[in-house]
């Protein structure tokens, strides 16, 4: 695996070591140790799935609080998203900036979202599923969200949003009383 560092420290995005033949391809999408020696969480609770209908559909910017906020690994297996990810950690030279990479099925690149971020994704491609992998369970409660079209942010989204949840659409948006992710 080759792990790229973005500028927003902490998070790296993953390429694989693909290994073709004959009768198809191969590729590790995780290593205990080669995980160990970037400094990157070895430990998953849960896994998830999610399944996006439609081109154009908006799910996030999602992060759990403190004592259950999560680490996340992210991998597209069918289609393409615009997956994103803000940083909100208090303290951090990047406080409020915000990444983002194609992921797809194609590319086989993965994301590694560390504790104190936001996530969300639009799919690019109807159909498009995601693999999540994450360090803490989903523990309601304690679960937040950031509006995708905040003005502080500004996210610049590749199409349209043409579907979003009405939960996702209601997330409030940065104002001065917010003082970020505390770990």
């Amino acid at each position: 695996m080759i792990f790229t560092e973005t500028f927003l420290k902490g998070s790296f995005v993953i390429d694989v070591n693909l290994y073709e033949d004959n009768r198809g391809w191969f590729f590790r999408s995780f290593c205990e140790t080669e995980f160990a020696s970037h400094g990157l969480n070895t430990k998953w609770v849960q896994h998830n799935h999610s399944f996006t209908e439609l081109a154009g559909t908006l799910r996030g910017m999602h992060y759990q609080m403190p004592p259950y906020d999560e680490v996340k690994l992210i991998r597209c297996i069918a289609g393409e998203v615009y997956d994103v990810i803000i940083d909100l950690r208090y303290n951090s030279p990047t406080f409020l900036k915000w990444f983002g990479i194609k992921l797809s099925a194609e590319n086989k690149k993965m994301i590694y979202v560390p504790n104190g971020f936001a996530h969300g994704f639009q799919a690019l491609q109807g159909k498009s599923e995601l693999l999540y992998q994450h360090s803490a369970e989903y523990t309601p409660g304690y679960e937040r969200g950031i509006s995708y079209r905040d003005e502080v942010v500004n996210i610049i989204w590749p199409k349209p949003i043409t579907v979003i949840s009405e939960r996702d659409m209601n997330h409030p948006t940065f104002d001065a009383s917010f003082q970020g992710i505390r770990l």
